[in-house]
């Protein structure tokens, strides 16, 4: 009676946590999908918005062009999509942190939601860096070396991909401390070793950087020094939380 007690027990918990699970994702989904809802009628509006960088380095009388017939709907569509999604991030973050935080230790929640709110922050400074600062250089340097006669006219969808995909780079490379705190708090290295692989780090980020951005050394440069000064603000972030010898432990009786 008593195994089929625990048996009992065992299978109502795993239904508690599904259906604890399903809730999460309806509210992920529902959230998600009023932003969607609410973008939508100022797709086009958002959409120029989102090409001005390329729009003010283009030549006089110069523009975009939709090269598939359905592109003008779905360029726009897929923005809104992508805009929702990072509207509504810190709440998507925020349901999955509540479904797995009751399995956590007071020590990984204490550690956790910070953790989880830099990655989201660190995320959005990489976007906007990317749109603000990058994609101006990237566009400038793409425009002045189209060669003489030939008309630079680029496709609405294959210009949002570009973009989306610079997004992407930018903001994971900007996780780089978050990834670095959380290799130190698993144990895998510590500080002192990150210190010791810094100059092997270097040269990685900057070739990284080489392959992830456009051919141009402004591009690479302006993700490969950015990259350099977050690897530091790792380390030091490491060593802030990297856990303690244990003071109860002699190590002379080792």
């Amino acid at each position: 009676m008593a195994a089929s007690a625990e048996h009992d027990d065992g299978g109502s918990s795993l239904i508690e946590h599904l259906v604890e699970l399903r809730t999460r994702l309806l509210r992920a989904i529902v959230a998600l999908g009023i932003a969607l809802v609410a973008l939508l009628p100022f797709a086009n509006r958002l959409y120029g918005w989102f090409a001005q960088p390329l729009l003010d380095k283009l030549p006089e009388g110069a523009q975009l062009i939709a090269v598939e017939v359905a592109s003008p709907f779905f360029a726009p569509l897929k923005l809104a999509f992508f805009a929702a999604v990072m509207l509504t991030m810190p709440w998507l973050l925020y349901q999955a942190w509540a479904f797995v935080a009751p399995g956590l230790y007071r020590r990984e929640k204490k550690l956790a939601l910070p953790l989880l709110v830099s990655a989201v922050a660190l995320f959005y400074a990489g976007c906007a860096f990317a749109f603000f600062l990058v994609l101006p250089m990237v566009f400038g340097f793409l425009t002045a070396v189209t060669p003489e006669g030939v008309a630079m006219m680029t496709d609405i969808n294959a210009y949002l991909n570009f973009v989306l995909v610079i997004f992407l780079a930018f903001g994971l490379s900007f996780e780089l401390p978050v990834a670095l705190v959380i290799l130190v708090l698993l144990g895998w290295v510590t500080p002192a070793q990150l210190r010791e692989w810094r100059g092997y780090a270097v040269v990685g980020m900057f070739v990284l950087a080489a392959i992830i951005t456009p051919p141009d050394v402004v591009s690479q440069l302006m993700l490969a020094i950015p990259m350099c000064l977050l690897y530091e603000a790792g380390i030091i972030a490491a060593r802030m939380v990297a856990p303690k010898p244990d003071p109860d432990i002699d190590t002379d009786d080792a």
